[in-house]
């Protein structure tokens, strides 16, 4: 039989081919860290983790465009924990007015999209290079009122209009056992 050899071969060479890499990966570092990355698509990313999946998820952080990291250290040992992922773009308000009142920094913006998930209030710190995100608001809002740590009297703000992609894969990591 001429055609099973050549189709075993095939079988063979399918299997031996290198997977793709994930897209969105975690990956524990130490007993109770677990470090998330991402590839690069020039968009932030906000990531989320629960310790069920079928829980309500909870937000760890917005990062800006061009971020392609975060560790989530210090976790309790021994405990599952799931993570995703989900790109946000759009476009950036030019300095927004924002009022100082002692430790309080209010700013405030025109609404100009009716289809936007929220806005996205963005920092620049005295002497950092860019901005870093720091609040999320609902749709239609454009207040939004911080509390200024010593040092970011003279901060920049900007405000962000936020459209989110689709969600990543969900992975999974289980901590270990504390040292």
């Amino acid at each position: 039989m001429p055609g099973k050899p050549l189709a075993v071969a095939v079988l063979l060479a399918a299997g031996c081919a290198a997977a793709p890499p994930p897209s969105f990966a975690a990956v524990l570092t130490s007993p109770t860290d677990v470090v998330l990355s991402w590839p690069d698509d020039g968009a932030g990313h906000r990531l989320e983790y629960a310790n069920d999946p079928a829980e309500p998820w909870t937000t760890l952080r917005f990062l800006p465009a061009h971020t392609t990291t975060y560790r989530h250290p210090d976790l309790i040992p021994e405990t599952p924990f799931h993570y995703r992922e989900q790109p946000f773009t759009g476009p950036v308000s030019a300095d927004p007015p924002a009022v100082t009142s002692g430790d309080t920094v209010t700013v405030t913006w025109t609404d100009r999209t009716p289809d936007e998930a929220g806005f996205l209030l963005e920092v620049r710190r005295p002497g950092a290079p860019d901005f870093d995100p720091v609040e999320v608001t609902d749709p239609d809002v454009t207040t939004c009122a911080l509390s200024l740590l010593p040092g970011e009297e003279r901060s920049a703000f900007r405000i962000r209009t936020l459209y989110y992609g689709p969600l990543s894969p969900v992975v999974h990591r289980t901590t270990g056992k504390e040292r």
